[in-house]
């Protein structure tokens, strides 16, 4: 994951700053020292680095820092508070006109940042929010790009417009505008063509774009992957075509994460949001603070609650939770558990977002396709077997391994794990039946 390798550097520093009981200059100096190469390693702008550190150590070797009872904690709080600043004091949304008035989006990138896919994301967070977004089709060079759009636009539900590759696309944009107006769409987003490399062609064709029609949002779309070389392109579409905002895509992959520290320092510009998957769904609003706060091993806790309350069926969970309380709860419950995890991200993006957790879980091995073992269990169940988790005797439990495709010692371990489960909560629900107790919440499911 991002920012793996920077957060355990940044920890291990704050853990030593932690353990003096007083601070001298000198040891801020050598600590912000570590902090420096860490940044650096991570592929962060030197430039940004410099102002950084400069900016830390301004306030870090200061009277009230330096004889406070808790040094080492005001160190690691002024270092929180510079990274949010250098990624923006505030979260930035995209700008959209008011009522049915139509927002025109034009999306850029090079080729392979995810711009196509990216866009198709936006359009459904945007129809999520009310919106009646319209994806246009302006990439007339990449072979199956625009057939990619339509593929991704009726999986988010969201109307394509396209006229092939036989037009311009500043032609294309125009007709879509008037489609739009036409036909009651308030979002128009075009998705318009990269290239491998940043050339003239591509740059006069957006800036073409750009001059016949009234664009109210220019984003671009860059590789996090590419640490420095995404801050340098962002640079140079800042200044050639002017950019409202850089969505980062690729930042769950193995990148040092150096962009999305840098991007905003170096262009003036915000990162809008980050791209943390594969799915459609895998799109999140970028928080300066929360980001500092995972870079800096604090966890995430606001966008886990996010997650949950997005993903979560409320009614279903309080619903299990009556069912918790009586023991009642079956395989069709632990199935809809294990769903609600999956559509999260899974539990090892769950636990990267809890305090102190995310740094750890290079050294810890979570198979997330155990879980992919565990439904091919209860798959094999019949419904009635899902439903009465009690009538599961030796001959049964055979039948359900030989489904599985697993030795019946799997299904034996997860029958027991799931009866003990039951057990544990009807014990808690004892415990915590007392009046005025705290009820409900997030729960992870049975026994992870």
């Amino acid at each position: 994951m991002a920012f793996d390798n920077l957060s355990e550097k940044l920890q291990n520093v704050f853990k030593n700053l932690r353990g003096k009981g007083r601070l001298s200059e000198a040891d801020v100096k050598a600590a912000l020292k570590e902090v420096k190469m860490a940044l650096l390693e991570a592929d962060v702008n030197f430039k940004v680095v410099k102002n950084f550190i400069k900016s830390v150590e301004e306030r870090a070797i200061g009277q009230d820092v330096m004889s406070s009872l808790t040094p080492g904690q005001m160190v690691i709080k002024i270092v929180n508070e510079e990274m949010v600043k250098l990624m923006g004091d505030q979260t930035t949304e995209i700008a959209l006109k008011s009522g049915n008035e139509i927002t025109v989006i034009m999306m850029c990138g090079l080729q392979g940042a995810g711009k196509t896919t990216t866009t198709a994301k936006i359009a459904g967070k945007l129809k999520s929010k009310g919106k009646k977004p319209l994806l246009v089709a302006c990439d007339i060079y990449r072979p199956a790009a625009i057939k990619q759009l339509q593929v991704n636009g009726e999986k988010q539900g969201v109307n394509v417009f396209s006229m092939g590759d036989g037009h311009k696309p500043v032609n294309i944009a125009k007709a879509a505008i008037e489609h739009a107006a036409k036909n009651g769409f308030n979002v128009v987003i075009l998705d318009t063509a990269g290239r491998l490399h940043i050339d003239e062609e591509m740059m006069e064709e957006l800036i073409e774009i750009k001059t016949n029609v009234e664009i109210h949002q220019a984003i671009l779309v860059v590789d996090a992957m590419t640490g420095q070389d995404a801050v340098n392109v962002s640079e140079m579409f800042n200044e050639k075509i002017g950019i409202d905002g850089v969505i980062l895509t690729k930042l769950d992959g193995d990148t040092r994460g150096g962009a999305a520290l840098s991007i905003r320092a170096v262009t003036g510009r915000p990162i809008l949001y980050v791209g943390m998957g594969e799915k459609l769904s895998d799109l999140e609003q970028f928080y300066p603070d929360r980001m500092a706060s995972r870079i800096l091993g604090m966890g995430d806790i606001l966008t886990l609650i996010d997650k949950a309350q997005a993903e979560i069926d409320e009614d279903k969970a309080k619903e299990l939770e009556k069912k918790m309380r009586k023991a009642e709860f079956d395989f069709n419950d632990f199935l809809d558990q294990m769903q609600q995890i999956k559509k999260m991200g899974g539990l090892t993006d769950i636990l990267s977002m809890m305090p102190g957790v995310g740094s750890q879980l290079k050294n810890v091995d979570i198979d997330e396709n155990a879980m992919s073992g565990v439904e091919a269990i209860i798959y094999s169940m019949t419904k009635e077997e899902r439903s009465n988790p009690n009538i599961l005797n030796p001959s049964r439990k055979k039948r359900i391994a030989a489904g599985a495709g697993v030795d019946i010692s799997e299904v034996n371990k997860l029958v027991k794990q799931f009866e003990n489960s039951r057990k544990m909560m009807k014990q808690m629900s004892g415990m915590m039946s007392g009046k005025g107790k705290k009820r409900g919440g997030f729960k992870l499911p049975f026994g992870f």
